[in-house]
């Protein structure tokens, strides 16, 4: 089968290479990718390997907003994992010139993890790390840090706060933020990361010193003063931008009202005039209060105005000032002086090898640098190579190398006493056998000719002046998934180009996926046989009552490893053309609407009639061109003499209303 240009215009490698734009742009515009001087992007076949996952956990079908935001997530969380151990680079300046006390109810970012459990008057003094959207969404993430912790976590951050997050806001990476009245979602409850639910209170830190910072204060809040406010202009939505220092932090009160009693917390504020205003914090509010620190200056945005009488407040000023839904606060802390010890952290940065492009100049433009990861034996690990690797890029000593192409031969191994297959894969840019060990049987249930194959975990090495590419079924990385059979691309409009069956015979792909109706049932050939549970190939019996089959070269199959199945023939339509396919296993049982064993318990004229009862019966399916064979050699290990006469093979089908 011609694959030259299968691979182009794959719909789910033109995915990856969306979401690597969208998502990690600094690797679209920067020709040189090193770790020391660049943010780290996550490899091909990392991205390649989430999006079969999130795949397998929705049968149903994904949207691209759910694998962005699932290849947002785990790459964070992965990040975090990695960083465990080496504080971010933006906190290091920062612990320098931190000298303020750490507030009575602070818990660290690292005690979070450890413990699973965040208090709603726990308070956390972080400092932003990473500011995002969530893709797919309007949502915007805070990624934060602490002086104390190694790890790192996630924020859904509250939308009062949207109007400062941007790249010149206020809410970006290298502030510190202080935060309050946070719930926890646990790895549990989520995605598998750890992150915090959005709170209103959170107080933005600043820093007099900073020139950023003193303007925004010299600009926004020196302007107007505690004698400046009037309560009839606040009523008629004038706005203030305030600026004092916190003189006291009073007790809890418990207020009684007409509908009930209601906590209450004053907290008394001194402008540069000397004048006093009380700043009231209401029921869940009071929280805000374990950010404050006597002596700090606070900012006040948008303050409610309130009347003293109408708040039960006994004081000499007429107005007060309360946390609105409008309300922002900011805090220069008050900073004690104190001994500040200097701690040297450790790095522990990978010894990498600088490996120039390995791509062929006649094929491909040249990367200028990579640097990946080198072993004591001078092995390169390609796990995190952030471009898709092709059959013609493999050399020697290469590991951890991930590949997408199509099936052209498999078999078992027959000169080998392990459990071995040698598998021949195809992209866009040749062809390679890989040797794939098992450590018992093959596990990887029925993979045949024409199949689309993604493959990680291999390994090159030079044996006797040839290439040898190996896949170890349990070494770490090490994964084979065949897409054809997985009912999620179907359903996912993002991972598949819909075709007709007219151009299937036209058009280059690997897995054709067609909206088709059922047709000419009266040439319908439907059969009941024995296929292997390991491998899904039909088998024989024997006269000793075991089973044997050819794919495995197992002779000593037990009952327990057998299952029925179907073999179906069919001919599919749309209003362009017609196709007669073949299929095997859970697509035949999709189609046929039955169990083989409900098959089997039909009368035989039950059974010749039932393929009238298929008739106009709308399917999607996914078809390829199972006369993927190379070379000619594959005859003796056909699954059936039908699949030979027959150019197309269903391998997954889903019911349509």
């Amino acid at each position: 089968m011609e694959v030259d240009s299968e691979v182009q215009g794959d719909a789910f490698i033109e995915f990856i290479d969306y979401a690597r734009s969208l998502l990690w742009p600094q690797a679209e515009e920067n020709n040189e990718l090193n770790d020391q001087t660049e943010e780290p992007v996550p490899g091909w076949g990392w991205m390649a390997g989430r999006i079969i996952r999130t795949c397998m956990a929705y049968s149903s079908g994904v949207t691209a907003a759910i694998l962005l935001s699932d290849l947002s997530q785990a790459w964070s969380e992965k990040k975090r994992v990695a960083a465990s151990g080496k504080k971010p680079e933006c906190i290091k300046p920062l612990k320098k010139q931190h000298q303020r006390t750490k507030l009575p109810n602070t818990v660290t970012i690292d005690s979070i993890y450890k413990k699973n459990f965040l208090s709603l008057s726990s308070v956390l003094e972080t400092v932003i790390i990473d500011a995002y959207v969530l893709p797919g969404t309007n949502i915007h993430m805070l990624s934060l840090g602490d002086f104390w912790s190694s790890n790192t976590i996630d924020l859904f951050l509250h939308r009062r706060y949207y109007d400062l997050v941007s790249q010149t806001g206020i809410l970006r990476k290298g502030r510190e933020i202080l935060l309050t009245g946070c719930h926890l979602r646990t790895a549990e409850e989520g995605s598998g990361c750890m992150r915090l639910l959005p709170t209103e209170y959170l107080v933005i830190l600043l820093d007099e010193e900073q020139d950023d910072d003193a303007m925004l204060l010299g600009a926004q809040f020196c302007s107007d003063s505690f004698a400046s406010i009037s309560m009839d202009e606040g009523n008629r939505g004038v706005s203030y931008s305030l600026y004092a220092r916190i003189e006291s932090i009073g007790l809890d009160e418990l207020i009684q009202g007409g509908t009930g009693s209601l906590k209450r917390k004053h907290i008394t504020l001194v402008d540069n005039d000397g004048n006093k205003l009380k700043f009231l914090l209401w029921g869940d509010q009071i929280l805000l209060a374990n950010l404050f620190s006597t002596g700090s200056m606070i900012a006040l945005d948008r303050p409610y105005i309130a009347s003293s009488a109408e708040s039960t407040l006994d004081t000499a000023e007429e107005l007060c000032l309360e946390y609105g839904s409008a309300t922002q606060l900011y805090l220069v802390p008050f900073i004690q002086h104190e001994e500040h010890v200097s701690v040297v952290l450790s790095q522990n940065r990978n010894q990498g090898l600088r490996l120039l492009s390995m791509l062929d100049h006649s094929q491909a433009p040249v990367v200028s640098q990579v640097t990946l990861p080198c072993d004591s034996q001078g092995s390169v690990d390609f796990t995190s190579y952030p471009f898709q690797p092709l059959v013609s890029d493999l050399r020697n000593k290469m590991m951890g190398v991930s590949l997408y192409g199509v099936v052209t031969d498999i078999h078992r191994d027959e000169s080998s006493s392990n459990v071995v297959f040698s598998l021949r894969l195809q992209d866009i840019s040749g062809a390679i056998w890989a040797r794939l060990h098992f450590s018992k049987f093959w596990s990887l249930k029925r993979l045949s000719h024409g199949h689309m194959v993604f493959i990680s975990g291999l390994t090159c090495i030079m044996k006797e002046k040839c290439l040898e590419v190996l896949w170890h079924e349990n070494n770490t990385g090490a994964s084979l998934v065949n897409l054809s059979i997985m009912p999620t691309i179907m359903n996912s409009s993002c991972l598949h180009r819909q075709t007709l069956l007219s151009d299937i015979f036209t058009k280059s792909c690997s897995t054709y996926i067609c909206e088709v109706r059922i047709d000419q049932v009266d040439l319908c050939y439907i059969d009941t046989r024995y296929s292997h549970l390991h491998c899904g190939q039909f088998i024989i019996k024997k006269h000793d009552g075991l089973f044997e089959c050819s794919f495995c070269h197992d002779s000593s199959i037990s009952h327990l490893e057998v299952a029925n199945s179907f073999y179906l023939r069919i001919t599919l339509t749309d209003e362009r053309a017609k196709v007669v396919a073949w299929c095997t296993g859970q697509t035949a049982m999709e189609l046929l609407q039955i169990s083989p064993d409900e098959f089997n318990n039909l009368s035989e004229d039950e059974q010749l009639m039932y393929s009238s009862s298929l008739e106009n019966l709308a399917f999607k399916v996914a078809l390829v061109n199972s006369r993927s064979k190379a070379h000619g050699s594959y005859d003796h290990r056909s699954t059936s003499l039908e699949e030979d006469a027959i150019q197309w093979e269903i391998t997954c089908a889903l019911k349509r209303d």
